[in-house]
């Protein structure tokens, strides 16, 4: 059979229709479903631990309102200072009546017990710390896919490296998205109101 232009026209409108078409089942159907399972993988766990108010911080924590969910440590030298003070910048941003809960959980309950870590959140409006025994810690670390590894130092001191964005989740507890280290503070507000209006 001759291909004429006529026909090789009609193949690629078929084409560009059955791609079209593809795409939209994609975008509607099967990527939300992706989207929602990685959403779901993340927070859910069996970890028990302690706040600095005295409660407990659970997977039904993550169900009390939406959150904010940092992992740090008090002898962090820069990214957990920082991103404390970036923490209390989305605070006062969002006001007094600010309906989110944020949480800062140590990656090195060694040496970072609950008065220690309610010294170190004190002067952050609305941040609990949370810590309790290493093997509940590595349980949340692994729940929220957190990085987290003791590296040493000279003296036979040790400090950590670890994953330093913050990961929002909505009032259901599912996560919502993360907020890179020291991201544009108009930006992590445009997240955290989405989500709220979510």
């Amino acid at each position: 059979m001759k291909i004429t232009p006529k026909l090789l026209a009609i193949g690629t409108l078929w084409t560009l229709a059955i791609a079209a078409l593809l795409w939209v089942g994609w975008s509607r159907f099967i990527a939300p479903g992706f989207e929602r399972s990685l959403a779901d993988t993340i927070g859910p766990g069996d970890y028990r631990l302690e706040t600095t108010s005295g409660g407990t911080f659970t997977q039904a924590s993550l169900r009390e309102g939406p959150s904010a969910v940092f992992f740090g440590f008090t002898h962090c030298p820069e990214v957990c200072p920082t991103t404390l003070g970036d923490i209390a910048t989305w605070q006062e941003e969002l006001g007094p009546d600010s309906p989110l809960n944020v949480y800062f959980v140590t990656v090195d309950p060694r040496r970072d017990d609950i008065d220690t870590l309610r010294d170190y959140v004190s002067w952050v409006d609305g941040v609990e710390g949370v810590s309790g025994d290493p093997a509940e810690v590595d349980k949340a670390l692994k729940a929220f896919r957190i990085y987290a590894r003791e590296v040493p130092l000279e003296g036979g001191d040790y400090t950590m490296d670890h994953s330093a964005n913050v990961l929002l989740f909505d009032e259901d507890g599912r996560f919502f998205e993360p907020i890179g280290y020291q991201e544009d503070t108009d930006r992590v507000m445009a997240k955290i109101e989405r989500m709220l209006a979510s």
